[in-house]
C-alpha cells in the first residue's frame, strides 16, 4: 500500500481544490488522494508559513523539503517575490500537483523536482523549511535535519514544524547538537516551529 511519502501512488485519483490565504495573498491549490493533507492546508504547514514570513531576516534562496502539492513553497514564493524557492518531494503525484499549482498561480520564482529528502539537492540556501513526513519514521526526519546543515549558507536557517507528541523533543535535541543552537520560534496548538542557524 502506498503512503503520501511513497514515490508512486496506487490509490485512485480523486482531485479537489481549495483556496489558501495568507494576509493579502491567495493560492488556488489542487490536491488529490495519495498526498499529504488532501483536504486542505495542514495546520502545521500554515503555522510554519506564518512563522517564516514573519521572520525579520530576508532570505533570498529557500528550499521546501517534502513540498507535497506545494502550499508552503508556493506561498513563500508568492509572498516574498525577491526569493527563489526550490521545492522537493519523493511523491510523483504530489510533484505533478505542485507543478500544476505553480502554473495556475503564475508563480515563476520556483523550481520543483524529485528528491528523497535532500539526496538530489545540489545548491546551498539561506533558509530550509520542512514539515517532515512524521509517518515515514524518525530516521527520515533525522535524515532531513542532518542533510540540511550541508545545504545551508553561512548564517542560513533551518525551520522545522513538528508536534510535541510526534517527536518535537528529540528533533529539538538533534538540531541543537548538530547546529549548536535551536530556538522555539512559535508554539500553536501543539505545533512547534524549531529554528537552528548555521554558524
Amino acid at each position: 500500500m502506498s503512503h503520501y511519502y511513497s514515490e508512486e501512488q496506487d490509490v485512485e485519483s480523486n482531485p479537489s481544490s481549495f483556496t489558501y490565504r495568507y494576509d493579502d495573498y491567495n493560492l488556488e491549490l489542487k490536491t488529490d488522494s495519495g498526498v499529504f493533507s488532501k483536504g486542505g492546508i495542514d495546520y502545521g504547514s500554515d503555522v510554519l508559513v506564518r512563522a517564516y514570513l514573519k521572520d525579520s531576516r530576508h532570505y533570498t534562496r529557500v528550499l521546501d523539503v517534502g513540498c507535497g502539492y506545494g502550499p508552503i513553497g508556493l506561498m513563500v514564493a508568492k509572498a516574498s517575490q525577491m526569493s527563489t524557492v526550490e521545492m522537493v518531494d519523493v511523491n510523483a503525484r504530489a510533484l505533478s500537483l505542485a507543478e500544476e499549482n505553480q502554473k495556475t498561480n503564475k508563480i515563476d520564482n520556483v523550481a520543483i523536482y524529485k528528491s528523497d529528502a535532500l539526496d538530489a539537492v545540489q545548491n546551498a540556501f539561506d533558509a530550509i523549511l520542512t514539515n517532515p513526513p512524521i509517518r515515514a519514521g524518525k530516521d527520515v526526519v533525522n535524515k532531513i535535519i542532518d542533510q540540511s546543515i550541508d545545504h545551508l549558507n553561512e548564517n542560513g536557517a533551518l525551520f522545522v514544524v513538528i508536534q510535541k507528541k510526534q517527536g518535537m523533543p528529540s528533533a529539538k535535541k538533534r538540531m541543537a547538537g548538530l547546529f549548536g543552537n535551536v530556538e522555539v520560534v512559535t508554539k500553536d496548538k501543539g505545533y512547534y516551529i524549531l529554528k537552528s542557524v548555521k554558524g
